[in-house]
């Protein structure tokens, strides 16, 4: 009797169970049907680093994280014996070798393996000085970088600031250091631009480019000449040409810039106008008076 109540007990509580729990959603079946074995223990860790990337970026830890994959991954490659041992770098004149590597981006812990050579290159030209560059990787461990430096060729000035430029009117550099001195000065707005096509042009009349202290390129469309001794030349917007040479012929003939004159103006087509200094313009008045008739006595007043 004890033995038939016992087995009665259990087969109420088991059938309470199967009646208290349940059934399944469709959607559960069909996964545990047909996801693989521990396809949960891997979505799992994807969610983990999902979660991981999502705090790293909103961290700003991003620039972090690649570089330390990138030195691990540099490490392994310098340890199999692709470490860079011998670097050479052809045509640098103004930056040091230092300097060029650091544009680059190559240091200490680079490997020639990884090393990206379009990067590198990508790199270097970002630096006004270099307009172009050449990466070769000699394996296991030599790097050449040939790079084109721009020359420095004039300096110009702008708003109060000078700078260095090239002929093709790029900024190389604030003006900071006395070797660049010697260099001829141009002011104004598009003055860099249009520098080595003046200039080239002033070259041909040494006569005037001599005494020339800077070039001023006046409303982006012409020139003034500045020179040494503060006199002031106004050059005219087309035929410049033809007005230079007359400047040349003038001081050749008549040593027209050692006059005692503040101003050219050579605008006109038709005509020069020339301004004298204050103590000129005094001294030619007192002349003209003095060649005045004088009235004689008894002439009617």
């Amino acid at each position: 009797m004890l033995l038939r109540e016992r087995l009665g007990l259990r087969a109420r509580v088991r059938a309470k169970r199967v009646i208290d729990r349940e059934p399944p959603n469709r959607l559960i079946l069909w996964l545990e049907r047909y996801l693989p074995n521990r396809a949960g223990l891997a979505l799992t860790v994807f969610m983990l680093l999902g979660s991981a990337s999502l705090g790293i970026v909103k961290g700003g830890h991003v620039d972090e994280l690649v570089g330390a994959l990138s030195d691990t991954r540099n490490a392994l490659a310098n340890s199999a014996g692709f470490r860079i041992t011998t670097v050479a770098i052809n045509g640098r004149k103004q930056l040091s070798q230092d300097e060029v590597l650091a544009i680059g981006g190559v240091n200490g812990r680079s490997s020639l393996l990884f090393l990206d050579a379009a990067t590198v290159r990508d790199r270097l030209k970002t630096n006004p000085w270099i307009a172009d560059a050449t990466i070769l990787k000699l394996y296991p461990g030599r790097l050449q970088i040939d790079i084109v430096e721009r020359t420095a060729f004039a300096l110009w000035q702008q708003d109060g600031r000078l700078a260095v430029i090239s002929d093709d009117g790029a900024v190389l550099e604030p003006y900071m250091s006395r070797r660049f001195a010697s260099l001829p000065l141009v002011v104004g707005k598009g003055a860099a631009e249009k520098a080595r096509d003046f200039l080239a042009l002033l070259d041909r009349y040494p006569q005037v480019r001599s005494v020339t202290k800077a070039a001023i390129y006046v409303g982006e469309r012409r020139w003034n000449l500045r020179l040494k001794d503060g006199l002031d030349i106004r050059l005219p917007e087309n035929d410049v040409g033809n007005a230079l040479a007359l400047l040349s012929k003038l001081d050749k003939d008549d040593r027209l810039f050692s006059r005692d004159i503040v101003s050219v103006d050579l605008r006109l087509p038709d005509r020069m106008t020339v301004q004298l200094s204050e103590d000129a313009a005094k001294a030619r008045e007192e002349l003209f008076k003095d060649k005045k008739p004088k009235k004689k006595a008894g002439d009617a007043a």
